[in-house]
């Protein structure tokens, strides 16, 4: 489906966030669930921590992202960085490809491959003055084990994420996780928010294993502010 206006490319995309991989693929988890590393990592990740009632738990609070250089008097637009991301690193030091990615038929396809992960084109470009730059990938699945983004439920506020491309990069600091039901994701469409300041969201499944439709019921999302320009 294209994306033809940054309103209704917010809504398709959050209601496509079921992320699948493809018809001959499998989505996150296995046929019985989640594989045994990450639901260790969620117990672990989980322990002392009481899920909100209205599907939504966070860590940490949203900061203000760095102001348009219009706003400051800084940096004039045509002397920014902006850039197609292929690589994201993690505080780890981790690294994965990254690939652009769309919708088909109302649904965001990622890379098949758990460890590869999808650049939304409907959405921000690193670097841009506005706008979220959407990254999403599998956290795990039933032939291949955990994915990459399985390290995202280890991340802690304050840590920074480096995106790479077209020999540019942008740091981002993390300033927010949450731990958003599919359903509450669809009608609240400020992750993909593409007139606010810019900012990095990082995006898989994760929360309980629904075994009648062999899917994560939630989405762990990760917001990230930019630490200056892209260099």
């Amino acid at each position: 489906m294209a994306l033809s206006a940054p309103g209704a490319g917010r809504r398709a995309l959050a209601a496509a966030l079921v992320i699948v991989a493809g018809a001959s693929s499998p989505a996150c988890g296995t046929a019985s669930g989640p594989t045994s590393a990450v639901e260790e990592a969620a117990r672990d990740s989980d322990a002392g921590t009481a899920e909100p009632d209205d599907g939504t738990h966070t860590t940490g609070h949203r900061t203000s992202g760095e102001p348009d250089s219009a706003r400051r008097g800084g940096q004039a637009e045509s002397q920014r960085s902006r850039f197609r991301p292929t690589e994201l690193s993690l505080p780890s030091g981790s690294t994965a490809p990254v690939g652009p990615v769309s919708t088909v038929d109302g649904e965001l396809v990622v890379p098949e491959n758990v460890d590869r992960l999808g650049w939304w084109d409907g959405g921000a470009y690193s670097g841009d003055p506005f706008g979220s730059t959407v990254i999403a990938g599998h956290i795990d699945s039933a032939e291949q084990g955990v994915g990459y983004f399985g390290r995202l439920l280890s991340i802690d506020v304050g840590e920074e994420i480096t995106v790479s491309g077209d020999d540019a990069a942008l740091t981002y600091r993390v300033s927010e996780t949450a731990l958003i039901d599919k359903d509450v994701l669809v009608s609240d469409s400020a992750a993909f928010d593409q007139g606010g300041d810019h900012r990095l969201v990082l995006i898989t499944c994760w929360g309980r294993w629904r075994p009648e439709v062999s899917s994560y019921e939630s989405n762990f999302v990760v917001f990230a502010d930019p630490i200056g320009l892209a260099q």
